[in-house]
């Protein structure tokens, strides 16, 4: 039984070594509706890998609406961002890719309405 035990706990510390980047912060938050934002930024529970990790924000008829390139912050590498012109009323998705320093990759995405 002792074996058992430390063969479990030793099994989740090295799964806590390789931890994969999920969101902690969303802005807009999923399901919002909001006044046409400037700006979709995430905050993931890892630090990024600025050249794989990418924000994309995309309308309901499927077109893309960022123009300008998602960016890490060089100063968090665990927040993203991309900058956004200006919204029409509507449903936006938008859609992350994070590759962790580990270079573990997760991606998701979510929707926010503008009013």
């Amino acid at each position: 039984v002792k074996h058992g035990g430390l063969t479990a706990l030793l099994l989740a510390t090295a799964q806590l070594a390789f931890a994969h980047a999920h969101p902690t912060q969303q802005t807009p938050a999923p399901d919002a509706t909001v006044e046409a934002p400037h700006e979709v930024a995430v905050d993931f529970t890892e630090g990024l890998e600025p050249a794989f990790s990418t924000l994309t924000v995309i309308d309901a008829a499927g077109k893309q609406v960022n123009s300008a390139k998602s960016s890490v912050d060089a100063n968090n590498k665990k927040h993203m961002s991309v900058a956004l012109g200006e919204l029409k009323t509507g449903t936006y998705q938008v859609e992350w890719t994070a590759v962790a320093n580990d270079g573990h990759r997760t991606q998701g995405h979510y929707l926010f309405n503008v009013k």
